[in-house]
């Protein structure tokens, strides 16, 4: 896809809301959220508190539930413009009151969930092409996705692959995303749920293809479908397969270890940032982006 106006915000899951979404139970491993959070951020992008922000909970088993929970999380922050859409299928996302309220908000952002709901439910729908449409034109326009939501905004999605099993040939299943982004593969809970090697397959087999591995309540707000920033409190991880010297993948059976030589690897923290079409990090995304940290060492 060319050159979008719109901005992307693609989130590792378990944005530090107090609660995880999926499961209802409270969350205080990230103390930082108020003052690093990627809800206020969002907020922050789109505009302010009385920004409309629709959020979209198709990928949920439980779309009531985290409903709620959005609803709750952005109150905390002083926005109450939120409003919840329950699509559950393709034939409702043709409902009219639907496609008004995408057409008229400032953030569609997508729950977590499963990104195989997602891709299947809007692929080819016309309220999909209102959102793509709105992002490829309008610079203050944002998509929001937090794991599945994240991870399916790519056109190379992963949909499934054990992160045990992950340098298997074969234990990796791709397919195609909702294509916001080209030459891009996300994925989510990176460093949780031990996602590198499923990641790491994931570039083996398109080298074209930027891996970036999103932690838990840490995203990249990526302006220009180019320019990369890190927020929230934890790790980013990108992985570059351009310059692979070697691999095995294209050449044993299903079921055997891959082998890749030259594989480039960068660790983004909050602040820091990446160029896609240079493969560039930044040390700061913006001026002022990283915070200094005094350390102490025993």
């Amino acid at each position: 896809m060319q050159f979008a106006k719109g901005k992307l915000i693609a989130i590792g899951g378990a944005e530090d809301k107090g609660t995880d979404l999926e499961t209802g139970k409270i969350q205080r491993n990230n103390l930082n959220f108020f003052e690093l959070g990627i809800l206020s951020r969002i907020v922050e992008e789109a505009g302010g508190p009385l920004s409309r922000i629709e959020v979209i909970t198709t990928a949920s088993m439980i779309p009531h539930e985290v409903g709620d929970n959005y609803l709750n999380a952005f109150g905390k922050i002083g926005c109450t413009n939120i409003g919840i859409i329950h699509i559950r299928n393709r034939a409702d996302t043709a409902t009219a009151d639907y496609i008004k309220r995408i057409s008229a908000c400032q953030v569609v952002m997508f729950s977590g969930g499963n990104q195989l709901r997602l891709s299947s439910t809007f692929g080819g729908t016309d309220l999909f092409q209102v959102i793509l449409d709105r992002y490829k034109a309008e610079k203050d326009f944002i998509i929001a996705g937090t794991s599945a939501g994240a991870m399916a905004m790519s056109n190379t999605m992963i949909y499934e692959g054990n992160a045990t099993r992950a340098h298997l040939k074969g234990e990796v299943k791709i397919t195609t995303g909702l294509g916001f982004m080209q030459d891009v593969i996300f994925d989510s809970h990176f460093e949780k749920r031990g996602r590198f090697g499923r990641l790491a397959q994931a570039v083996a087999t398109n080298p074209s293809c930027i891996g970036i591995g999103l932690g838990e309540d840490t995203a990249m707000l990526i302006t220009d479908s180019n320019k990369m920033e890190a927020i929230g409190s934890g790790l980013v991880m990108i992985i570059d397969g351009h310059d692979i010297r070697h691999s095995n993948i294209a050449d044993i059976p299903y079921g055997n270890p891959i082998s890749i030589e030259n594989l480039k690897v960068h660790f983004c923290e909050h602040g820091n940032g990446y160029l896609l079409k240079e493969r560039t990090f930044l040390m700061q995304a913006t001026e002022g982006a990283v915070i200094k940290k005094q350390v102490g060492v025993d």
